[in-house]
This record gives C-alpha cells, sequence and structure tokens, in this order.
C-alpha cells in the first residue's frame, strides 16, 4: 500500500480524498494554485506544493508541475478527483512512465472511452445500443448543419472532449446547429483543448441514468446499482438520487450488465461510470463513459456502505475487489445537492467573492464512513471566511442526505437545506428548496427536461409557495419580541423610558406587486415557558418554542410541536433594521414595528430607484472577454453587445432595446464588478 499520494485538484474533492486517506493512514500532498493558497485542502494536507497562477491551464492543468511535485514529495500515487487532468490519456501515461501510480484507470482504457467519439464506436462494436449521430469529427458549421438535417431535429452538440455541461447545445433548426457548433467548438477549445465536436440525436424526454463500475487488475468488474441524475439545468446535473425511482430491477440489472460489459471490454481498472439515456418504456441507449470517480459518488456511497475512494486506491496498488456482484448492497435512499455559487433570481449567474457567514447543517455522516448509514454529510472545499474565486466551477459544498427510503430522503434533505447558512455569495439553496418541494419531483414523474419546462421563464420568487405563509410573519414576530424581552431586562434604565416589550406589533412586508403589506400580530408568552410564545396572525396561532441564541441565524424549534429548522437574521441590503426570514426556500424581508410606527410608516414618501436603463450593466463579477460595440454604432435590440467570462463560462449581454452607443466604459481585460457599467446609450 501506498504511504504517500498526491491530490491533483482543488476544493471538495480534493478535500474528499484527503479523508479517506487519513482514514487509511496514508499521508497526502496538496497542489494548489496562487489563488488557492488558503484553501481548506492545502490547510488539511499534510504537505502542500504551490504550482503556479491561479488560471487552471497554468496550474492544475500543468501535467509537468503535478509530476514534479510528486518529485519533489516523494508521493508514489496521484488521484486526479474528477475535471482537470483526470481523464486526461497523456498524463496518466506520463505517470505510468514516471513510475507514479494513477489512482485511475489505465492510459488505455482512458483512450478508448474518455474520447467520446472513440467510445461510441467501440460500444457499437460490443453490441452496445447506441444513439444514433454522427460520431466523426465535424470540420465546420456548414458541415454540422448538413448532418443535423441528416439525422433530424432536434440534435445535440457536444465536444468530443467535453464534461460539466460544457461545449454542449441542443438545436431544433439550422440556425441554432450553425450557431451551436461554434460556441461548442469555443467552449471546448478553451475548456479542454481539443475542439472536435460531433452531433447525435436528441432523445426528447429521456432519463439520465448512470451506472457506477469497479474493476481491478485481476479482471474483476462490478457494478455499485445506479444513479439518477436527470434533474439538470443547462445539461448540467443539480440534484442526484440513487436509485432510481423510474427504472425496474430488471432494467437495473441490464443496464448494470451491458455496463460492466463495456468495461471489461477496455479491461477497466478503478471507479467509472457507464452514463445511459432511459426512454420513457425502460429502453436504454449508452451515452458516455466518465472514466473518473463522479461528482455524486457519495449517494452511491450511501446506499452500498462502500467507500469508492478507498476502493480506488485499494485497486491501485494491485489489490483485488473485496467483493463480488453478489455482496452490493441497496440499502435506503439517498440524494445529493449541488450547492452552488449563483443567484437564482438573477438566472443563475455566478457569484464569487467571500464566504462572509458559511455554517453547514449538522453533519452526522462524513466522508467514507460505513457505520453511520442514514443522516447528513456535508463535502466541501471551502470554510467560514473563505474565498469563491472567479477562476474555478461554482460549486460550494455538496449536501448528501441518506433516509429509508425516498420520502424520508426528500423530508431530511429539505430540513437540512433549512439549515445551511451562507453569506457573502449567493447560492442555489431556493432553488434546490423549490426543486424538492415541486409534486412531480416527489411523484418521481421528472425527466432531463425538468427545469426547462418549469422554470424555462427563469426563477422567482413566487416559485417557492410557502405551504403556511404566516408561519414566516409569526417567526419574524416572534425574534423580534424575544429581542425585545432582553433589551427589557437590561439593568439601568432610566425611569419613564424602559423599554418595553409589548404585545402587538405589526409586520411589513412586501406584497407581489411590491406595494408593503401590513399584518398585525399579537404575541404573548405560553404558559410562563422562557423561550416561548403563543403568536397569533389573523386565524392562525402558533406556539413556537426555541432556544436558540439571537445572534444564531439557522434557528431551530418547534412550531405548535413539529421540528423545524429556519434561517433569520437582521438587516438587508435595503434595510439594517429588517429581519430577513427564509423557510422551505421562501425568503421575506419584514420590519417589525409597534402599531403606532406602523401608521407612521405608511405616511414615509416612495424614494424611486435611479434609471439605469441607458446603460449596459454587468450582472455579476468576471472577466469582460469581449465588447462588440463601438462609440456611436446604431445598437438593435436582441444585438451582442459584450461577453463576461466567470467560472468558466461565457456570459453573452445583449442590448434591452434599439440604441446608439454613447460611451463604452469598461475595456477588454478587465476585471468587472456586480453592476458596474460597460456601455452608455445616447
Amino acid at each position: 500500500m501506498f504511504t504517500k499520494i498526491l491530490i491533483a485538484n482543488r476544493g471538495e474533492i480534493a478535500c474528499r480524498v484527503i479523508a479517506t486517506a487519513k482514514k487509511m493512514g496514508i499521508k497526502t500532498v496538496a497542489v494548489y494554485s496562487d489563488a488557492d493558497k488558503e484553501a481548506r485542502h492545502v490547510a488539511l494536507a499534510d504537505e502542500a506544493v504551490n504550482i503556479g497562477p491561479a488560471p487552471s491551464r497554468e496550474s492544475y492543468l500543468q501535467a509537468e508541475k503535478i509530476i514534479a511535485a510528486c518529485k519533489q514529495t516523494g508521493a508514489q500515487a496521484v488521484h486526479p478527483g474528477y475535471g482537470f487532468l483526470s481523464e486526461n490519456e497523456a498524463f496518466a501515461k506520463r505517470c505510468e512512465d514516471e513510475g507514479i501510480a494513477f489512482i485511475g484507470p489505465k492510459a488505455h482504457s482512458i483512450a478508448a472511452m474518455g474520447d467520446k467519439i472513440a467510445s461510441k464506436k467501440l460500444a457499437n462494436e460490443a453490441k452496445v445500443n447506441t444513439i444514433p449521430g454522427y460520431n466523426d469529427a465535424i470540420s465546420g458549421p456548414e458541415q454540422a448543419v448538413e448532418i443535423a438535417k441528416g439525422i433530424g431535429y432536434p440534435v445535440m452538440i457536444k465536444a468530443s472532449a467535453g464534461g460539466g455541461g460544457k461545449g454542449l447545445r441542443v438545436a431544433f433548426n439550422d440556425k441554432e446547429a450553425f450557431e451551436g457548433f461554434a460556441s461548442c467548438q469555443n467552449e471546448a477549445r478553451n475548456s479542454f483543448g481539443d475542439d472536435r465536436i460531433f452531433i447525435e440525436k436528441f432523445v426528447q424526454e429521456p432519463r439520465h441514468i448512470e451506472i457506477q463500475v469497479l474493476g481491478d487488475s485481476h479482471g474483476n468488474v462490478i457494478y455499485l446499482n445506479e444513479r439518477e441524475c436527470s434533474i439538470q439545468r443547462r445539461h448540467q446535473k443539480v440534484i442526484e438520487e440513487a436509485p432510481s425511482p423510474f427504472i425496474s430491477d430488471a432494467t437495473r440489472k441490464a443496464m448494470g450488465e451491458q455496463a460492466v460489459q463495456l468495461a471489461k471490454a477496455v479491461k477497466y481498472q478503478s471507479a467509472g461510470t457507464v452514463e445511459f439515456v432511459v426512454g420513457k418504456d425502460q429502453d436504454f441507449y449508452f451515452l458516455e463513459m466518465n472514466t473518473r470517480l463522479q461528482v455524486e459518488h457519495p449517494v452511491t456511497e450511501c446506499i452500498t456502505g462502500l467507500d469508492l475512494v478507498e476502493l480506488m486506491i485499494r485497486v491501485a496498488a494491485g489489490e483485488k475487489l473485496p467483493l463480488t456482484q453478489a455482496d452490493v448492497k441497496r440499502d435506503g435512499w439517498a440524494i445529493e445537492c449541488r450547492i452552488n455559487a449563483e443567484d437564482p433570481f438573477r438566472n443563475f449567474l455566478p457569484s464569487t467573492g467571500r464566504l462572509v457567514r458559511f455554517a453547514p447543517p449538522e453533519q452526522t455522516m462524513w466522508q467514507g464512513d460505513t457505520e453511520h448509514l442514514q443522516g447528513v454529510r456535508v463535502d466541501t472545499g471551502v470554510q467560514d471566511g473563505g474565498e469563491i474565486p472567479m477562476f474555478y466551477d461554482s460549486m460550494i459544498a455538496k449536501l448528501i442526505v441518506h433516509g429509508k427510503d425516498r420520502n424520508d430522503a426528500i423530508a431530511k434533505m429539505r430540513e437540512a437545506l433549512n439549515g445551511f447558512v451562507i453569506r457573502g455569495v449567493s447560492s442555489n439553496i431556493p432553488f434546490q428548496a423549490a426543486l424538492l418541494a415541486h409534486p412531480k419531483f416527489v411523484s418521481g414523474d421528472f425527466n432531463t427536461g425538468f427545469i426547462a419546462e418549469n422554470y424555462g421563464k427563469g426563477f422567482f420568487a413566487e416559485d417557492v409557495p410557502h405551504d403556511d405563509a404566516a408561519f414566516l410573519t409569526a417567526l419574524a414576530a416572534f425574534v423580534r419580541r424575544k429581542s425585545r424581552e432582553r433589551a427589557a431586562g437590561m439593568s439601568g434604565q432610566l425611569p419613564g423610558y424602559a423599554v418595553d416589550a409589548g404585545k402587538d406589533y405589526v409586520v411589513v412586508t412586501l406584497d407581489a406587486a411590491g406595494n408593503n403589506r401590513y399584518t398585525a400580530v399579537h404575541v404573548d408568552e405560553f404558559e410562563g415557558e422562557t423561550g416561548s410564545a403563543q403568536v397569533r396572525v389573523g386565524a392562525s396561532s402558533y406556539v413556537i418554542r426555541s432556544k436558540s441564541r439571537l445572534n444564531d441565524i439557522a434557528i431551530t424549534g418547534t412550531m405548535n410541536g413539529k421540528a423545524f429548522t429556519a434561517q433569520v437574521e437582521r438587516g438587508t441590503p435595503k434595510n439594517p433594521l429588517a429581519l430577513r426570514v427564509q423557510h422551505n426556500g421562501t425568503r421575506i424581508d419584514a420590519l417589525v414595528m409597534s402599531p403606532r410606527m406602523a401608521e407612521l410608516h405608511k405616511l414615509m414618501p416612495h424614494k424611486a430607484p435611479p434609471d439605469m436603463s441607458r446603460y449596459v450593466l454587468s450582472p455579476m463579477p468576471g472577466l469582460l472577454v469581449d465588447v462588440a460595440v463601438v462609440p456611436g454604432q446604431k445598437v438593435q435590440a436582441g444585438e451582442r453587445v459584450a461577453v463576461i467570462e466567470a467560472m468558466k463560462m461565457e456570459n453573452v449581454l445583449f442590448a434591452a432595446a434599439d440604441g446608439v452607443v454613447g460611451k463604452v466604459l469598461a475595456a477588454k481585460g478587465e476585471s468587472l464588478s456586480v453592476d458596474q457599467a460597460i456601455v452608455e446609450f445616447v
């Protein structure tokens, strides 16, 4: 067995590998870019080596620097994680040549299955069902259009070396095929250094279901059940679960056996994933094979009780698999939510910056934990006060729950999301909460088009209706009353000026039209209990008990005897006196005041916001990679104005109306902040 391994990655996957290595008594070496010098994985490892500037092409994608770090530290093996060099055939071969064990498949397997064009040809030869398509590299957009017409729309245009939703477009007509080819090629070239593109038929209403396989160097290959990955946005997975609520045991067995057959055909060693697209009649087609550990591997670990990272390390050290197919368990139900640094209410634009507060829900399972088989697990590469840099992907953490069945897992996940505190950057937690509460998700009736169909026009606050909205108002009044009680209990108050906690309040919130709503609330101590109150909001009555402190953002307690977790904090961007209350994905900003203050509040004039319609503003922090207009140019609505790059994705800004460019206020190559003006129209 190895005594020291190097993790050629960053973020949560680097921390994940370190956790298992420590459990196995193996020392670890982290590598880091200049942007990651204070990162969590650097602190957790036994040693750390700087490998260059922040851009990944100058650091984490530099194979020579990784090899040099291995030699410098005496690391005997490299775990590549996922992304970066994990599916790079040349890197795996170089490790082999240098006598460094690659904790992953052999280079020949990566070559055969990592390339999506080659893997489809091999799958055809192995009599595996594949989707109709054109599996040779395409020379240009004109040829792409002709091929797409021959296959029949819609088609999927995809980078051969792609992954993570990058270098992928769906086209429904000639125009989209032409433009999609160019966009895919640019993204593929920038992200992977390989701009080969292929086209295949896009199966409508498909499910994305993948089989986890595991092979060793002794010819043994097994499958570890399936993962349901159909909840996707822009072809990137959002929620994953195991098992799938859709397929039958017979289909599961057939898919698993086919995945094993494919893996054996390339003498696969290590963990890998065979992805299938599954039709409504449970007919399935090979999609691709990911020759690495998947982001969503924890849900498989939960239902099987296996540590996939440990098994990868043992296989790389030459050991046989410690189990057979008959030993593979399927226990309970696991769900994973990807918690990303993005603002769902602003079209999921990336959100970078410092994590002013980062407090995940309490964990009851850990990475590599095979003892606690139900509960909550958080895989993350960040910590309180850490930075979310603009150079890498947007993932903050993975939140994983394991329950006795699917309904139990959904309930656990909703409660865990309620207690996940992230401040300083926006996160997609409200969106995750909405998905988990959607009736079609709860019933298991969804496919890969679920998000596009239900949130095609964007995600808005009203997309997360609360099943008891008055509870949020009651909770705001409860917290305000506790604050007033504490103030009233302070000694030394002047006679006649002492604070009176009071019982009658008015809670001011905004309605759907943006107008103030005034709600009368009565709060009284409940049967003399400290930390409890009976709150009446209209016809609704709530007995709320909580021992959480006033400075706690995550508040736990009971409401009418039922446990709850919510988030309440003082201060919003628009009003430092307001209370922001969040529960089950719904958020309100509330001013809690006395009835007399509410009367005066109604008389306050409204200040209109400044008119910014003449400007094109940066919707996110990022790098301005292109400005497509010049002063004096006439621009039509919908015309391309600028391109911003953030977290490895290009975001194109378009003109909202016809106009003439007056000034260009930002230069190509400039780092932009949120709402920074780029172009001014006259």
